[in-house]
């Protein structure tokens, strides 16, 4: 095996979107990290506080198993999705990921199946750098509303767990 091949990171794949024709919001991380990928779940990370802070928004129990979990967003409308469909990363970091590497999600398939939806949040800033970047210019969508929300993530240390609330509120805004 050539050194080249030893050192190149592993190509990961993100899950199929969580959605059905009633959602009106789309949450959007980047790529899952390293414990979401071995469990095959969203946010499988037992620090990420996606979960907790989706408790407290729309009262579901965060320790309920993962297909009540995801029955409970979209009971509130609410899907769950990736930019980016896969790339490399060397661990669970958003910042180790091989931008040359990086392939977005087929998002105007998405938006043509589930039309109802009408506000984007972002997962954290890689999320939202990639969408704007990548995904943005190629769509014709100009009533969605995009708002960009701390990371959930273990990584997003410096923000609080109650900090990370206050500004994920802004998903029971939407009517």
């Amino acid at each position: 095996m050539s050194r080249l091949k030893q050192l190149r990171m592993p190509t990961l794949q993100s899950f199929a979107a969580i959605a059905d024709k009633h959602s009106r919001i789309l949450i959007l991380g980047s790529m899952p990290g390293e414990a979401s990928l071995r469990a095959g779940e969203y946010y499988a990370h037992t620090r990420n506080h996606f979960w907790r802070i989706m408790a407290a928004l729309i009262a579901l129990n965060p320790t309920a198993d993962y297909a009540q979990r995801v029955q409970a967003l979209k009971s509130a409308h609410i899907a769950l999705w990736d930019v980016l469909q896969s790339c490399e990363r060397d661990g669970s970091l958003d910042s180790n990921i091989d931008k040359a590497t990086q392939v977005a999600n087929d998002f105007a398939s998405f938006f043509a199946r589930h039309p109802a939806i009408t506000h984007v949040f972002f997962n954290g800033s890689k999320a939202e750098q990639v969408y704007l970047r990548e995904v943005l210019p190629a769509l014709n969508l100009p009533d969605i509303v995009y708002l960009r929300l701390p990371s959930t993530s273990p990584a997003n240390a410096a923000q609080s767990f109650e900090l990370k609330l206050a500004a994920w509120q802004a998903i029971n805004t939407i009517d």
